[in-house]
């Protein structure tokens, strides 16, 4: 029987939990304030010592999140009936428990390995790409396989069995390859027969998407939009790098990245959502008081991306918002797209067209991009594909499901950071993000009737709003799939992604 004196024991319990995690926290915040910088300000020689700080930040963030301290103060709240009666401290106890015991089973040296060669790596990958260089690369993406192969059997205990699986639940808690496949499947087929459809429609004359505009105008045109859309500023910054993400370091400082070039005004702009939509999603977490307990983070990757791709897609290429924007635009990007109307504007950006570039795809041929990634990455760390290989197999892939004649690696095989960064498992969660942002779509439009007459008229609040009741408030206290049933009363589906791009194809092909 749980007593008033052991009941208090056991809160005293939960305030050392809160506070233990609270200080992993601001290590990891520090960890990822270095990577950040790495991508953005760090001068090139200051690579191996970046490394070096990375390695010894991994230690110590492990150390503490395998502490046995922090074990006996999870046995203990356990142990407390009114803590784990209650949704969110028990929610909370629930998943520092699934991140210890994940974390007791990685070896310290282990972990400073993967950090470091992370930082080393994605300075590597950088020059390869450059310079279009795969075999430059090559060393670099064999320590990944090898490295995550490694992690993979200390998560599992069975070395060799389960291995992707124990990835892809870091990055997408409880998601299996099996159920990825099962959610893929339909999704390939339809896109595939999509494809088709629209090369027997004809070509649609895109080159309004790269009418040149000026650098400068193209930075205030999307910092201006996200600020009207709702990221706020005073707790967040806007810079440039390489490969566009945010980071969310903590209470009062999430940060967005972008890049521009002179001819690509609308992938900065479908980028800075993009980003901006996960931006948003940091700043409506409950950090505050509760910043570094699961109720303050994240659910999933998954997740995370459906606020990247609501924003840059279903709100940002809705004619809705692009009749919003129009004026803006003739107003800040000198003359480049003035000529057009809003219909026509709306049209061009939401054309499916073959590329070779994944976060310049079309909604459409993007979940091709990633459904190759996740083969060759499940094959690599299965060991059914030889690294050295990926290039013929890459090209290959690209022939058949998009028809094209990949020119070089640099557009080819090394156009990602990810595997740099030790990253394997996380590719899955992009199309599930676009699954579950389609679902959320289709939600926000049952639950919010004025939805399109107000994105029309440049009020976001209303979708912000649905966004920070429905998913941001309760951080991981429900699992992905858990809250996608909450929300919606049905499980996962590709089905309601379907039928958005089957409407969107219809609309822009005149059909």
């Amino acid at each position: 029987m749980t007593t008033a004196a052991t009941s208090g024991t056991m809160s005293v319990a939960y305030a050392a939990l809160q506070d233990h995690l609270h200080q992993l926290a601001v290590v990891d915040s520090i960890s990822s304030l270095t990577g950040w910088d790495q991508e953005t300000y760090m001068p090139k020689a200051g690579s191996p010592l970046r490394a070096e700080q990375r390695r010894y930040l991994s230690k110590l963030s492990h150390e503490r999140a395998s502490d046995p301290r922090l074990g006996e103060l999870l046995e203990a709240c356990e142990r407390d009936a009114e803590l784990m009666a209650d949704a969110e401290s028990s929610a909370n106890i629930r998943e520092v428990r699934r991140d210890y015991d994940r974390a007791v089973k990685l070896p310290v040296d282990l972990v400073e390995q993967i950090a470091e060669s992370s930082s080393l790596g994605m300075n590597a990958w950088r020059e390869a790409r450059a310079t279009s260089d795969f075999s430059a690369f090559l060393p670099w993406l064999r320590k990944t396989v090898e490295l995550n192969q490694r992690k993979a059997d200390c998560l599992t205990g069975t070395p060799g069995t389960g291995r992707y699986d124990a990835l892809l639940d870091t990055f997408e808690p409880g998601m299996t390859a099996a159920r990825v496949q099962e959610l893929f499947a339909p999704l390939r087929t339809f896109t595939v027969d999509q494809l088709e459809r629209i090369r027997s429609l004809g070509v649609i004359d895109t080159s309004l998407l790269s009418a040149e505009s000026p650098l400068d105008a193209q930075r205030a045109l999307c910092s201006w939009v996200m600020d009207r859309v709702g990221f706020d500023f005073m707790a967040g910054r806007f810079d440039e790098t390489t490969h566009p993400f945010c980071s969310g370091f903590g209470p009062g400082d999430t940060r967005l990245t972008n890049r521009y070039r002179a001819d690509g005004w609308a992938d900065s702009l479908t980028c800075a959502l993009h980003e901006g939509g996960h931006g948003l999603y940091e700043q409506g977490l409950p950090k505050g008081d509760k910043w570094g307990l699961p109720s303050a983070e994240a659910i999933s990757l998954g997740i995370h991306e459906s606020q990247s791709r609501l924003w840059e897609n279903q709100v940002g290429r809705s004619r809705a918002f692009i009749t919003w924007l129009k004026p803006r635009l003739d107003e800040m990007l000198g003359g480049a797209v003035a000529a057009a109307s809003v219909d026509e504007l709306t049209r061009v950006m939401n054309v499916a067209e073959p590329g070779f570039i994944r976060v310049e795809s079309d909604e459409l041929t993007y979940n091709l991009h990633i459904m190759l990634r996740f083969d060759f990455e499940r094959a690599m760390i299965e060991g059914e594909l030889d690294p050295a290989d990926l290039p013929g197999e890459w090209n290959a892939r690209m022939k058949v499901d998009l028809g094209l004649d990949v020119p070089d690696d640099r557009r080819g095989c090394l156009q990602d950071v990810h595997w740099s960064m030790m990253a394997m498992g996380y590719f899955p969660t992009y199309t599930l993000g676009n699954m579950y942002a389609a679902t959320w779509w289709d939600q926000i439009g049952r639950d919010l009737p004025e939805r399109d007459a107000q994105l029309e008229r440049g009020e976001f609040a209303p979708v912000l709003a649905w966004t920070r009741d429905n998913i941001h408030q309760y951080g991981r206290q429900f699992g992905a799939e858990q809250l996608c049933e909450r929300i919606t009363g049905s499980p996962l589906s590709p089905e309601p992604l379907m039928a958005y791009l089957r409407e969107k194809i219809d609309r822009v092909y005149g059909e």
